[in-house]
């Protein structure tokens, strides 16, 4: 992908900027609401459903919540993982030297088995561009024929981080393709921060809504770090959720301490949030500009919840991934009691970014069931 000392600098104009360029290739997702999910958000738990929790004994918190789904689910590929991959591809088309170098016939290169390695896959294809993806041999074999679907060339790899990086050099050396990361480029943060880019835009101008809040999970951080870019210089906030299991909550952890949690080994439900915050992200969103308020975790169970929840009460397919801001909301007191606390009875609009569909029909009957 291009040089990241050419990337644009990190600013809700450049977020802007990358919007346009991508515009042509990705799905303006929609926005849903649910009067179901507002009703029970805005209902204090029960003291007895407290529980066992770290908030047991506590006052439940009397938060009043309105959601603004932005249905990334719906995306291409079923992710909003295309944003960022359309974008490093437009970027890289752009970069001096690159096509007249042999760039478009070496190709481009990642390591994945989730949708990134679909969004780049897409990207690349409908560029004309070969796209090398590197996936583990144990992967989901609906994954590697989803992958394969959008014409890519796969290698297959160890299951560890060290063997896939040591293929991604291999075929990096015998190809020259460009290596086009997950989360940790500038390129993809911009394209990452259109959706709430979108989101802001489609409340504002729809509904005349302006968001306090926007709430996205938290995996490498792309999609967090562009939308705290997004909503810079805007009065909306930006927060992270997380699973809490095995200490996949690095981000939450991180802020804590205020040092980035560089390993993370966790087998949560949300499998699309396995990895931890990437040093650009993280520079964004804890570092050196402070751009995320506040990052809160939940619990498997919690995520189970907020899943059957969305399936029952919407009626749309998300991953366990997806669901993870509205468990926040639902169930984590610490955050209901700063929606409290700061939106008095007026309460608060909270921009809730679902951010893929990409589910196994197995594995998710046995998470409802």
């Amino acid at each position: 992908m291009a040089d990241p000392s050419t990337a644009p600098p990190l600013t809700r104009a450049s977020v802007q900027a990358a919007h346009k360029l991508i515009e042509p290739y990705i799905h303006k997702t929609p926005v849903l609401t649910n009067a179901t999910l507002d009703r029970l958000a805005s209902t204090p738990r029960t003291e007895a459903e407290l529980e066992g929790t770290e908030w047991a004994g506590r006052t439940p918190a009397k938060p009043v919540l309105r959601f603004w789904f932005k249905c990334e689910n719906f995306q291409k590929i079923g992710a909003f993982k295309a944003r960022g991959a359309f974008h490093a591809i437009e970027r890289l088309k752009q970069e001096p030297g690159w096509a007249e170098n042999g760039g478009r016939e070496k190709g481009v290169v990642t390591h994945s088995s989730g949708n990134h390695a679909q969004a780049l896959s897409l990207a690349a294809h409908l560029s004309s561009i070969p796209c090398h993806i590197i996936m583990p041999s144990n992967s989901i074999p609906a994954k590697i024929a989803a992958t394969r679907s959008y014409h890519s060339r796969i290698t297959f790899s160890g299951p560890t981080a060290p063997e896939r990086e040591a293929t991604t050099a291999e075929v990096m050396a015998a190809t020259g393709a460009r290596l086009v990361p997950p989360y940790d480029h500038p390129d993809i943060i911009l394209g990452q921060g259109t959706a709430a880019l979108e989101l802001q835009a489609q409340t504002q101008d729809g509904h005349g809504v302006t968001l306090h809040g926007i709430i996205t999970p938290c995996g490498g951080g792309g999609l967090l770090s562009g939308t705290a870019l997004a909503c810079e210089g805007t009065p909306t906030l930006v927060f992270s959720a997380e699973p809490t299991h095995q200490g996949a909550d690095d981000l939450r952890r991180g802020l804590q301490t205020g040092t980035r949690i560089e390993r993370v080994t966790t087998t949560t439900i949300a499998d699309g949030l396995r990895t931890p915050v990437g040093k650009i992200p993280w520079s964004i969103i804890a570092g050196e500009r402070k751009l995320v308020r506040a990052g809160y975790g939940v619990s498997e169970g919690e995520i189970k919840r907020a899943l059957r929840l969305v399936y029952e009460r919407m009626k749309v397919v998300v991953e366990p991934s997806a669901v993870v801001g509205l468990a926040v909301a639902l169930f984590n007191e610490e955050f209901r009691a700063l929606v409290e606390q700061e939106g008095g009875e007026d309460g608060w609009d909270l921009g809730v970014v679902f951010s893929g569909g990409n589910v196994n029909l197995n594995v998710l009957g046995e998470l409802l069931g």
